[in-house]
C-alpha cells in the first residue's frame, strides 16, 4: 500500500467513526472541498477551518455512515476512489427524506495531493 492509500484510508476511517481530527489529519490548511451531485456543485469550501466546521455539522445528519472503498486509481497528483456509501438519517430533511431512512449510494472521491498533504477533495455522486 502506498502513502496516498494510507492517507485516504485514514480519512475514510475517520469519516466512518465520526472522528473529525482523524479525517483532517493529512489535510493542508488551505484545503479545497467540493461536493458535486448530479453534475452540479452544491458545496464549495476553502480552508481547514471551513471544512472542519462543515464536517462537524454533518455528523449530526446521520446515526450511521459508512464509506467502503471499491477501487483506487492513481494519477500524477491525484488519486480517485470509487465508494459504496451507506447511511441512516438522524433527522428529517427539507427535501422529504425522513429520520431513520437508509441511504445506499455509489460515488467517487478525488483526492489531490501536494507531497503528503491533501490539498483538494472532490466528492461526486
Amino acid at each position: 500500500m502506498n502513502d496516498r492509500e494510507k492517507i485516504i484510508k485514514n480519512y475514510i476511517d475517520g469519516y466512518n467513526q465520526f472522528d473529525i481530527d482523524k479525517m483532517v489529519l493529512d489535510f493542508d490548511d488551505n484545503i479545497i472541498f467540493e461536493n458535486i451531485q448530479n453534475k452540479e456543485t452544491n458545496l464549495f469550501l476553502t480552508g481547514l477551518t471551513a471544512f472542519r466546521k462543515q464536517a462537524e455539522q454533518a455528523t449530526t445528519y446521520f446515526t450511521v455512515r459508512t464509506q467502503k472503498i471499491r477501487s483506487f486509481k492513481h494519477f500524477d497528483e491525484k488519486t480517485e476512489i470509487e465508494i459504496d456509501y451507506y447511511a441512516i438519517l438522524a433527522m428529517d430533511f427539507p427535501n422529504g427524506m425522513k429520520r431513520g431512512q437508509e441511504l445506499n449510494l455509489k460515488g467517487k472521491s478525488v483526492f489531490e495531493f501536494s507531497k503528503d498533504s491533501v490539498v483538494k477533495l472532490t466528492d461526486i455522486s
